[in-house]
């Protein structure tokens, strides 16, 4: 070797040492892992002193076995290993290399060692080589055995070895001495005897390993667990204690004493090394719970309440009993009988998930809006216990049972009647005769169709059934009134309109009812968003109708942003408590929502409009006439029996006949000319179509069977399928005039012309006054005098003082204006 070759190889003396230290660590792992697995589960044995509890006649075969097994797998390993060479070392260094540089730098130049361009090559070949060889680092040994061990049997060993070394002790391996005859001589070079105190897991303090622990005082919790073992032989050491309250004391000279901590004494080992302690019993606290005063109700009806809970170690569970407070029922209407019994309702109290349980304040919010306790005057105990099964209890509570409020007064006298009927099954009776009373004439009270049916049938079934209730036709009769009441408060309505005038309407119950400002703000996000799909509406009427715009501006105009400052307006003034104004406030924007309209800009045209556009019309035409059949047929459902069947409408037509003419109808207009041909909302709108003749020809075939009921769940289908048509044909109609003008805009908010006749029958005004342009008085008056007339007016019609009658007029009066 030259000594460029020395220096070179010099250069990874320590990467090919690491190498050759990496091969003998792989080597060995490889041939000796089932030894020191062997060795080291059987010292995690020893350390858990089995060898203690097992009988000699098991613990020596087993030492015998475990010896065998670590003979023969150190004869294997012996025979298996290979002790790596620093030449294997290298070859496996040059095999990471790239181009085996190594190797070549061992190489000789077999020709051409006298042609000097030949010499050259090679120089130039052995120095890349070199280069090559000066960025070698170290392999590192593949110490993978899960091929050799497929079961894992490795880290089982390790695992027991690591619980050994935290929950054992390694000083009990020097007793499996004891096992060998002759040995009692030699138990003194160990500990000659062990303790543990163990305190409560739920405590969280750590084990008390004894043998550390000079003579003294030690504060322990009460149920600590004191563990010994006395080694040698027997009556050489003696166990005494004060602290267990044990009825039945073992001999002091057993070799393993077990008990708990239970009161405050003295524990000693008697005898060569022994010792004693005085332990303090640290008794464990009883939780602690108390409950806020103030039950709140939040605006969808949930009940929400804090409370606070202490322990010295952590509450482990809680729960709040709700039951039902009878004296302080106004007993009145159906709850003047006793209730029958019931249960009180079991909620689990809320505890924290991170953190500690020793104190803590938690909210507790839960829905029992459906229980039969809902509104009615309860008594709430608060109870939590902790992990020694100790429980603590608040003071109870008195309080009224929050849930939903319905302001839509039909809907309230529905979970009325819930109401009694949960209370006692023998008010089912006069339920049945209260729910016929309030649906003599549901024409201005029920505008729910589906509502109304499912109702009629309740009652049916009621009549039926209420003299042999069972407790659960009685709980599926309060579910469904249930939701009949929702879907009368809430509403099922398709039309935006309607959504903003039950929103407006439930708006205002509640503010007459003195509502709080939970269920407030509930109310106004719904009035915002109903009044945002209505405008929403207005502009993809307008889209789909421009035709039938007014191009001028007469009337009132105001913008959305002006509209949602009404809003804000509202909300401030019933947040202040100024309920007068408010309802004031609530009138005026009721007349401006019902005479609301989009116009469009200038630039669209005044004529009928396109094919298109006269098939929008055609399609309304349709849809406005099936609403009507739709109508007719809901109030021959209405009159009973005697006006079920195919009835006569108009001109003595059959309601079947009518539904016929206008399935016919809907499909001329399908075989004609419709917006959007060939685009993607055009085809959508052709789907929807498809689907409402399907559903009109099925309401036919139930109108001729007389099944008034499902004809109008179908009709109800055919219209909400026209619309979701016409809506996609608006959005084609909207994109092609997009694309044809792109700068049209539009303008929302401008009052209906038709709409702001005075009661004179004069036209509108402009420049978003009240009144008529035309002279009747002279001068800047004119314009303070009308305003002041018409804010009189909303004024009055807002005090809820005045007779309903004169309000009856004075709203009259602002729909005309």
């Amino acid at each position: 070797m030259t000594e460029d070759d020395a220096s070179i190889f010099k250069t990874i003396a320590r990467p090919l040492r690491l190498t050759l230290l990496g091969m003998w660590a792989e080597r060995l792992v490889r041939a000796f892992w089932p030894l020191w697995s062997v060795l080291i589960a059987t010292l995690s044995a020893l350390a858990f002193g089995l060898q203690d509890v097992l009988p000699i006649e098991i613990a020596w075969p087993a030492v015998i076995l475990a010896g065998l097994a670590a003979l023969g797998f150190l004869w294997r390993g012996a025979r298996a290993f290979r002790r790596p060479s620093r030449t294997e070392a290298l070859i496996r260094l040059d095999q990471r290399l790239p181009g085996r540089p190594l190797a070549a730098l061992t190489d000789t130049q077999a020709v051409g060692i006298d042609d000097p361009a030949s010499l050259a090559v090679w120089q130039a070949h052995r120095a890349r080589m070199a280069a090559r060889t000066a960025k070698a680092h170290a392999v590192e040994p593949d110490l993978r055995l899960a091929s050799r061990d497929p079961f894992a049997l490795r880290y089982v060993a390790l695992t027991a070895f690591v619980m050994a070394l935290m929950f054992g002790s390694l000083w009990r391996v020097t007793s499996v001495e004891a096992l060998a005859p002759g040995s009692a001589a030699n138990i003194a070079a160990g500990p000659t005897w062990e303790g543990w105190a163990q305190p409560p897991a739920y405590t969280g303090k750590p084990t008390v390993y004894l043998n550390e622990v000079e003579q003294g005082t030690l504060d322990l919790p009460v149920g600590t667990r004191l563990q010994f073992r006395l080694y040698g032989e027997v009556g050489d050491l003696t166990l005494s204690e004060t602290v267990s309250q044990r009825t039945e004391v073992p001999p002091a000279s057993q070799s393993l004493h077990d008990f708990v901590l239970r009161q405050s004494g003295r524990v000693s080992v008697d005898g060569a090394g022994g010792r004693a302690w005085d332990f303090t019993a640290i008794p464990d606290a009883s939780p602690a719970v108390s409950a806020d005063k103030t039950l709140e109700r939040q605006a969808d009806g949930k009940l929400k309440q804090k409370f606070t809970a202490k322990d010295d170690y952590g509450i482990a569970k809680g729960e709040v009993s709700i039951a039902l407070d009878l004296g302080a029922v106004q007993r009145v209407y159906g709850l003047t009988i006793d209730p029958e019994p019931r249960e009180p309702a079991i909620l689990d109290l809320p505890l924290p998930v991170h953190g500690s349980r020793a104190d803590f304040t938690e909210t507790l919010i839960d829905d029992l809006s459906k229980h039969p306790f809902a509104n009615l005057p309860v008594t709430m105990t608060y109870t939590v216990t902790d992990a020694a099964n100790q429980t603590g209890r608040a003071e109870p509570l008195h309080a009224v049972l929050p849930g939903k409020r319905f302001f839509d007064p039909f809907a309230a006298a529905l979970i009325e009647m819930r109401r009694d009927i949960l209370w006692n099954r023998a008010n089912a009776p006069a339920v049945a005769q209260v729910l016929r009373a309030v649906t003599n004439r549901p024409e201005d009270l029920v505008r729910n169709q589906r509502a109304f049916q499912r109702l009629r049938k309740l009652m049916g079934d009621l009549d039926a059934q209420a003299a042999s209730l069972t407790p659960e036709t009685r709980d599926s009769m309060a579910e469904e009134l249930w939701q009949i009441a929702l879907m009368v408060d809430e509403g099922d309505l398709a039309s935006a309109l309607e959504n903003l005038r039950r929103a407006q309407d439930r708006l205002d119950e509640a503010i007459r009812n003195g509502a709080d400002k939970s269920e407030i703000d509930q109310l106004m996000k719904e009035l915002r968003q109903a009044m945002n799909d209505y405008m929403r509406q207005l502009a993809q009427e307008a889209d789909k109708n421009p035709d039938q715009q007014q191009p001028d501006t007469q009337g009132m105009q105001m913008s959305a942003d002006q509209l949602q400052q009404m809003l804000d307006e509202l909300q401030k003034l019933m947040e202040e408590g100024k309920t007068a104004e408010a309802q004031q406030l609530m009138e005026l924007l009721r007349q401006l929502m019902e005479n609301m309209q989009v116009v469009q800009g200038q630039g669209q045209g005044q004529g009928q409009g396109g094919p298109g556009q006269q098939a929008m019309r055609d399609l309304q035409d349709t849809l406005r006439n099936q609403q009507g059949l739709s109508d007719d047929a809901f109030r021959d459902l209405q009159q009973g029996p005697e006006g079920e069947g195919e009835g006569t409408g108009q001109d003595g037509q059959s309601l079947a006949d009518r539904q016929r003419e206008l399935r016919d109808r809907l499909g001329q207009l399908q075989d004609g000319q419709l917006p959007g041909d060939g685009n993607e909302q055009g085809e959508e709108g052709r789907r929807q179509l498809d689907r409402a003749g399907r559903a009109m020809d099925e309401a036919e075939d139930a109108l001729r069977d007389g099944d008034l009921p499902r004809a109008l769940d179908l009709q109800a289908e055919a219209m909400e399928a026209m619309r979701d048509g016409m809506q996609s044909f608006g959005d084609a109609l909207a994109e092609n005039r997009r694309q044809g003008d792109a700068s049209q805009g539009e303008e929302f908010g401008q009052a209906d012309p038709n709409g702001q006749r005075d009661p004179l029958g004069r036209e509108p005004g402009n420049s978003a006054r009240i009144g008529s342009d035309r002279n009747m008085l002279q001068g800047q008056d004119v314009y303070r005098h009308a305003q002041d007339l018409l804010d009189e007016i909303r004024r009055r019609s807002g005090e809820q003082a005045r007779p309903e009658g004169e309000r009856d007029y004075l709203r009259r009066l602002l729909d005309m204006f």
